[in-house]
């Protein structure tokens, strides 16, 4: 069988397409939650199940109707299994389909409860990003579980369009590993409460369509 010669440009890159999906206009909507006591002042929040404040959930209403503004094809509605999101989901409009635990927020051990200027005291420089979460999980782990997300999300994408509800870090880890980054390159995408990501192709390469769109920003 012949094989397509691969040619690098300067730099070594390989320039072929990373998939040629079967729907070139499918999309995966990224949204993250909206807005807790804790996301309000900071506090990393993994498995402490916050609930939503007043405004967390109008922006999740308002997130909804932007999000059934994109015409979205038949989606999947995969889900965090913490409240939060839970919660998200059913105010945004959007019939859960799947409530799965690798869509859960990173584990930050220790450093669960506390803000950066305060773990920063005793670990200067610390981010999430660059630093270990001590009894938490480790960059290597929160890579793998986006890439088994994103591996299932590739799958159902010929057939219909998906959209996971989940939290802020670990959006940001899907949306670098989706473009073939690595997670720590998660760092360069701010993702505030109930905003939306959206992924998509153009002529086969993965892209970010749009990201961190606000609930409150028109269709």
């Amino acid at each position: 069988m012949r094989k397509d010669r691969v040619v690098l440009d300067d730099h070594g890159r390989d320039h072929r397409p990373d998939s040629e999906p079967l729907r070139p206009d499918a999309r995966v909507v990224l949204l993250r939650h909206g807005e807790t006591d804790w996301a309000r002042t900071g506090r990393h929040t993994s498995v402490t199940d916050v609930p939503l404040t007043e405004r967390g959930e109008d922006q999740a209403r308002a997130a909804g109707a932007r999000i059934a503004a994109l015409g979205l094809r038949d989606p999947l509605v995969v889900t965090s299994p913490r409240a939060r999101a839970l919660r998200t989901a059913e105010l945004a409009g959007l019939p859960v389909d799947r409530r799965w635990d690798a869509a859960r927020e990173w584990e930050y051990g220790e450093y669960e409860g506390l803000t950066t200027p305060e773990i920063r005291r005793e670990v200067p420089h610390w981010t999430v990003w660059t630093h270990p979460c001590p009894g938490g999980e480790t960059a290597d782990a929160a890579s793998s579980r986006a890439d088994l997300v994103l591996s299932v999300v590739s799958a159902t994408l010929p057939e219909r369009d998906v959209v996971v509800v989940g939290h802020g870090h670990f959006s940001r880890v899907l949306i670098a590993r989706w473009i073939g980054e690595p997670v720590t390159e998660g760092r360069r995408f701010a993702l505030g409460p109930a905003g939306s990501t959206v992924l998509g192709f153009e002529h086969g390469f993965r892209q970010v369509v749009s990201h961190n769109v606000p609930p409150e920003h028109g269709a």
